[in-house]
């Protein structure tokens, strides 16, 4: 994966039955700072950053950047995906020399358990097979993290490997939009 596709960057909002997902503004930072400080969120991820770090870190408007979609619940933004090259230094990868696109996301507490995570990651997959048709996703999740390893089969992620890293056991995963899915 060189880039996400051949249009500027971000494309038009993508709707879903209940979602938009669509470019981050200013009124997101506080759920920006919200996410990275929560430590429900950072369970799986390395923990919570310190607020206050946040507040002086985050610029204005956040997460402006090709790969970064906000998810948005009746005008609120309650998550946000992301569509990244995966760094080829990685341990695991799909192809030999890495870049692959790498599917990331992360929600409020409070949208748990709705199935938005479902709705939207596959709402920016769908896109991601229009723009870079036949590009690989990957996924990395914790093994100990039962919603995330239900969502990657929801989702049709392929088991590739699973192995250690950052002290726990990693699952690790494929999604083509050119193999159908089990």
């Amino acid at each position: 994966m060189t880039d996400l596709g051949p249009g500027a960057w971000p494309p038009a909002p993508i709707r879903t039955e209940r979602l938009v997902l669509r470019e981050s503004e200013a009124r997101d930072r506080a759920v920006f700072i919200e996410l990275f400080a929560s430590p429900e969120v950072g369970t799986y991820i390395g923990g919570p950053r310190p607020r206050d770090e946040l507040e002086r870190a985050v610029p204005e408007v956040p997460g402006r950047r090709p790969g970064l979609f906000v998810i948005d619940l009746d005008g609120a933004m309650i998550g946000m995906i992301t569509l990244d090259q995966r760094d080829a230094e990685r341990q695991v990868r799909v192809r030999p020399d890495g870049g692959e696109a790498e599917l990331g996301y992360l929600f409020l507490p409070e949208a748990w358990g709705c199935g938005y995570a479902a709705e939207a990651c596959a709402a920016a997959l769908d896109w991601f097979a229009v723009a870079l048709p036949g590009e690989p996703v990957v996924l990395t999740v914790q093994t100990a993290n039962d919603r995330a390893m239900r969502l990657a089969a929801k989702l049709g992620f392929t088991e590739v490997k699973r192995f250690e890293e950052y002290g726990a056991e990693q699952w690790f995963g494929v999604w083509s939009s050119v193999t159908p899915s089990g």
